[in-house]
């Protein structure tokens, strides 16, 4: 299995080349970006978040005392505004409860309890969580999209029923424990999921193809 990741990421940076992702300016626009990207396209993100900067409350201390219709009404773009304006909050509540509003001081606590604890507040999820331990806090854990399910389904890597926890430990079981490694892997499976492996997939065009079964 090893063998056959490396070789997919291999051939995924040779087509796609580096990401650069997650693009961002600061710690807390990740954060922001993790929360505001569920069930949207980034694109939609982008302009939520330009919307927050413009606004000049791009940061968890303005956050914190705006009031949440306030909120609401700018990230709009973003789509179901108003449950993510709350879950925006309920974050930025976490945050001060349990860290004095310290960003810094939150992800100097292990990988694993900080996955816990993000997992604990309303609105967080599974991606959610991991996206911002390992694009923010730069730890390595691995993060599972739709994109990622669907790519290992088509190429019969995983059986059907295979959940997030066991999709996720195909890959930390089998590379190095390597945060730069996990973030440019995941990105290009996004790439490769946006551009090829689609709900109507273009198969004779990905750089996959062929690959797997040889």
């Amino acid at each position: 299995m090893q063998d056959l990741l490396l070789k997919i990421y291999k051939a995924l940076f040779k087509s796609f080349g580096p990401q650069n992702w997650w693009p961002a300016k600061t710690k807390f626009e990740v954060i922001a970006g993790a929360i505001l990207t569920q069930n949207t396209a980034w694109s939609n993100v982008e302009k939520a978040i330009s919307s927050l900067r413009s606004a000049g409350v791009l940061s968890q201390k303005k956050l914190r005392v705006m009031p949440v219709n306030r909120l609401a009404k700018l990230i709009k773009p973003a789509g179901y505004y108003n449950i993510k304006a709350e879950r925006l909050k309920n974050f930025v509540n976490f945050l001060f409860r349990e860290y004095q509003g310290s960003i810094k001081k939150m992800f100097a606590i292990p990988a694993g309890r900080l996955r816990q604890e993000l997992l604990k507040i309303n609105g967080v999820g599974n991606e959610t969580a991991d996206s911002i331990i390992l694009y923010a806090a730069e730890k390595p854990v691995f993060v599972v999209d739709a994109y990622t399910r669907r790519i290992l389904l088509r190429h019969q890597i995983i059986p059907q029923e295979y959940k997030y926890g066991q999709i996720q430990s195909i890959f930390e079981k089998n590379l190095p424990k390597d945060h730069l490694l996990y973030n440019e892997f995941h990105a290009l499976i996004v790439k490769l999921g946006k551009d090829y492996c689609r709900k109507k997939p273009q198969c004779k065009l990905c750089p996959l193809a062929g690959l797997i079964h040889k």
